[in-house]
């Protein structure tokens, strides 16, 4: 009885928006999940192709719906961008949703019941912005910890994105207190590390003044960028004019949940974490190789 009943919830979580009540009768609205590949065919595609790729999450699409983020407010210029991009079809450029549309057996409890809930209310929204037809990669792709049940290939996934800028020279586009490797060993394969620091709030007002910073590059280096959704229009822009940008993320802080064997998202001291109570509170540091390897601030 109990996997009957199993059976019956995974179809609907797969098939349907909801199951609703209208005139004394059960309703059932039907939305066919949109096709995503999975975290390492994800991977797999970044590290052997060579290509860029733009993320979407809960974040980017609030932002298409008009709300502000705690670190973004709304900007109709982002918001446009954002619908622009989730359809498109670029040479060299994936577009990632979240993997959570078909199954959430992969997820621990906390995140299930998260994104159970997130669904409800806006999976039928978010299906109005896809393209049917467009095959998505997974945006969870660098989210490869804390959130995940089975935790057993997550030191082998880590090694292999790190296969992605070993021995290249790479430009770290970031806010101002996310100081991406910093205190670890996540780029310690790369050649050469050069960062342009952009504001930690609010970073699409100065678009314009990052995009232009990172022109100034050549297209040999790697961008690896971490700036919430304005990372998402930007590894776009970069992409269509030649260079290989990552959307990159969360990595770092996943990273460092996975060497402290955290159980649940906690505070990473001297790193700006958005999504966390205290995790915004965050103190200068006195880091030499850092401070070495900032090019440019964008203010």
């Amino acid at each position: 009885m109990k996997s009957t009943l199993l059976k019956i919830y995974n179809y609907i979580f797969k098939t349907y928006q909801s199951i609703i009540i209208m005139n004394n009768k059960v309703v059932s609205l039907t939305f066919p999940p949109p096709t995503v590949r999975t975290t390492d065919e994800t991977l797999t595609k970044l590290v052997e192709e060579k290509v860029s790729i733009s993320r979407f999450g809960d974040g980017e699409f609030a932002l298409m719906n008009g709300k502000d983020l705690l670190f973004q407010p709304y900007n109709p210029l982002l918001g446009k961008r954002l619908k622009e991009i989730i359809k498109t079809n670029q040479d060299k450029h994936l577009v990632g949703i979240p993997n959570v549309f078909f199954s959430l057996e992969w997820c621990t409890d906390k995140a299930r019941v998260y994104w159970t809930k997130y669904l409800n209310l806006n999976r039928s929204n978010i299906y109005k912005k896809l393209d049917k037809k467009k095959v998505y990669y997974d945006t969870q792709v660098t989210r490869l910890y804390i959130d995940l049940r089975d935790k057993k290939k997550v030191d082998q996934r880590f090694e292999k994105f790190k296969q992605l800028w070993n021995n290249q020279r790479i430009v770290i586009v970031e806010g101002g207190q996310s100081r991406l490797g910093i205190g670890n060993d996540l780029f310690k394969g790369a050649s050469f590390i050069e960062r342009i620091i952009c504001p930690s709030t609010n970073a699409f007002e100065k678009y314009e003044n990052i995009l232009n910073e990172v022109r100034k590059h050549d297209k040999s280096k790697l961008i690896l960028i971490a700036l919430g959704p304005t990372a998402t229009v930007l590894a776009y822009d970069l992409a269509k004019l030649g260079y290989h940008a990552v959307d990159i993320g969360h990595i770092d802080i996943e990273y460092e949940w996975f060497l402290q064997g955290a159980e649940e998202k906690v505070p990473v001291r001297n790193k700006y974490i958005g999504e966390i109570p205290n995790g915004t509170n965050v103190q200068d540091i006195e880091d030499q190789r850092y401070k070495k390897e900032i090019i440019v601030e964008v203010v």
